[in-house]
Parts: C-alpha cells; sequence; structure tokens
C-alpha cells in the first residue's frame, strides 16, 4: 500500500508539536506556520482540525491539565494528604510546562476541573468537613495552586529555587533571618503552606455567618458593645 503523500494529521499530533515547540523555545516561537513547518504540512491542512491558532492554545492548555495524575487512594485517616498529592501533582505539571504559563493563564479549561471538585466535595463529605467548608477547601485550593504555581512557572529557570530571589540582607534583615531559619525547600514549602491552610479548616467548628447589611456605616456608641 502506498504511503500517503504527507503525513496524516490529528488533533492530538497538532497539540503534541504545537506543545513541544513552545516547551522548548517560548509561546513567542509558536506559530501556524511554525507548526505547520515542523509537521511537514502546509498551514491550511491544520485548519481541517482547528479553526484558529487560538483554537490550538486552548486545546494545549486543556492537554496539560489532563496530563495531571490524580491521587487514587483516598485514605480518611489522611484526608489532607489527599489533596496536597493533588495540589504537587498539579504544580509539577505546570512547572514541567513551564514556558505554557501563559497559555493556561489564558486558556485555563475550568470544565475540566468538575469531576475533580465533585470527587473532592464527595471525599471531604465523607471525613466530615462540613458543607459550608467544602467550597472553601475545593475554590481555596485552586487558587493556591493556579496562582501559586503559574507564578513560580513565569520566573526565570535560575531564580525558582530561590523563595526570595531579591532579598538583601543589608535592607531586609528580619526577612534575611526568616529564609535562613526556613528548613523547606520551595515544594516541601508549598506541601507545608497547604497541611497549614487544611489543618485549620479541619479545626474550624463556626457556622456559615451571614455579611451585615450595614457593615460599610462607621460605628456608634449604639453599635458598640456594651
Amino acid at each position: 500500500m502506498p504511503r500517503p503523500a504527507q503525513p496524516l494529521l490529528s488533533p492530538t499530533s497538532i497539540v503534541d508539536a504545537a506543545l513541544a515547540i513552545i516547551d522548548a523555545e517560548g509561546l513567542e516561537a509558536f506559530s501556524l506556520k511554525r507548526l505547520a513547518r515542523d509537521m511537514n504540512v502546509q498551514a491550511p491542512s491544520l485548519y481541517y482540525h482547528f479553526p484558529d491558532k487560538a483554537s490550538i492554545l486552548e486545546a494545549v492548555a486543556r492537554a496539560i491539565v489532563l496530563e495531571t495524575p490524580r491521587p487514587r487512594r483516598r485514605d480518611p485517616e489522611r484526608w489532607i494528604e489527599y489533596f496536597v498529592t493533588q495540589s504537587l501533582n498539579f504544580r509539577r505539571t505546570i512547572l514541567r510546562h513551564a514556558n505554557a504559563a501563559p497559555v493556561l493563564l489564558q486558556f485555563m479549561p475550568r470544565e475540566v476541573f468538575g469531576p475533580v471538585y465533585e470527587v473532592g466535595a464527595a471525599f471531604l463529605a465523607e471525613v466530615g468537613v462540613p458543607e459550608h467548608l467544602q467550597v472553601l477547601v475545593l475554590d481555596g485550593l485552586d487558587r493556591f495552586t493556579l496562582g501559586a504555581a503559574l507564578t513560580e512557572a513565569m520566573k526565570r529557570p535560575a531564580s525558582r529555587r530561590e523563595i526570595f530571589p531579591h532579598l538583601d540582607p543589608a535592607e531586609d534583615p528580619s526577612l534575611t533571618r526568616a529564609v535562613e531559619a526556613n528548613r523547606f525547600e520551595p515544594e516541601e514549602l508549598w506541601a507545608e503552606s497547604i497541611r497549614t491552610f487544611l489543618r485549620g479548616v479541619a479545626d474550624t467548628r463556626i457556622a456559615p455567618v451571614a455579611p451585615a447589611r450595614d457593615s460599610a456605616r462607621p460605628l456608634t456608641p449604639s453599635h458598640l458593645p456594651s
């Protein structure tokens, strides 16, 4: 059987080739012309699978997110470590594709997280975290992980292991002493930060409080406790 005149394209092969360019050379090196050249096809061939460059980048973001392994074992006695592992896995995936951080910022596929949130909420209920605190955990972990990992990914590689890369001992003596006393590497520090957050949630036993309608009003003697 004769070989095709040009390589067969698929959405997966296009996304893989696009991510390879971004990983190796950065987002600025990516273009449809460059992608077509690397795949040994003409640029119009790409439009059969994707309508434009943005749709390819959206698929790249989705592929990165789906690459993240999910913890399989859910031990109620170690529920905090389940969420720490989930957060660390996503952090490692983002840093593995650090050059794609701008793509994730612009095209983060939030719908991919739906099943993850559902499993997380069910597990939190199983271990006794009250319903009114479950969104606090899930949304908090989401924001912490995305914000911290994307910020770290956009640093220069040489400075990623430095927690405060611009520290000046003369100008910041207290912070310098704190950094010298810190015993955690960056990833360990991140994991312990997540544990601290979750321990605080575990210790919280307060009921949800509705915001006061007059919270913006200044205090007067009648508002002060007797």
